[in-house]
């Protein structure tokens, strides 16, 4: 988790999505086509809010994201997530 040279727009969030799961519970090996997308992961970046709506995430917070959420993008080789904070459903 480096220094970004991006600052997200109005009620946007970068996250950097939490590695997928390599194992089941039980010990067998998940290939790679059949790994799930996380749903989780650390905002890198906040950007400043709307006027009637602060942000309440912070960079470093752990956070869960629906399913389907975000854009996904990449910088100086590494894949990250920005979408809306509303995308956001929980920090953990």
């Amino acid at each position: 988790m480096g220094k970004l040279n991006i600052k997200p727009l109005a009620d946007r969030v970068i996250i950097e999505a939490a590695a997928a799961e390599e194992k089941t519970a039980g010990g067998i090996i998940i290939p790679d086509t059949a790994k799930e997308k996380p749903q989780k992961g650390v905002v890198l970046a906040v950007g400043p809010g709307k006027p009637d709506e602060p942000i309440t995430v912070k960079v470093g917070n752990n956070v869960l994201y629906g399913k389907y959420s975000g854009t996904e993008i990449s910088i100086d080789g590494n894949d990250y997530l920005i979408m809306r904070e509303s995308d956001i459903v929980a920090i953990v």
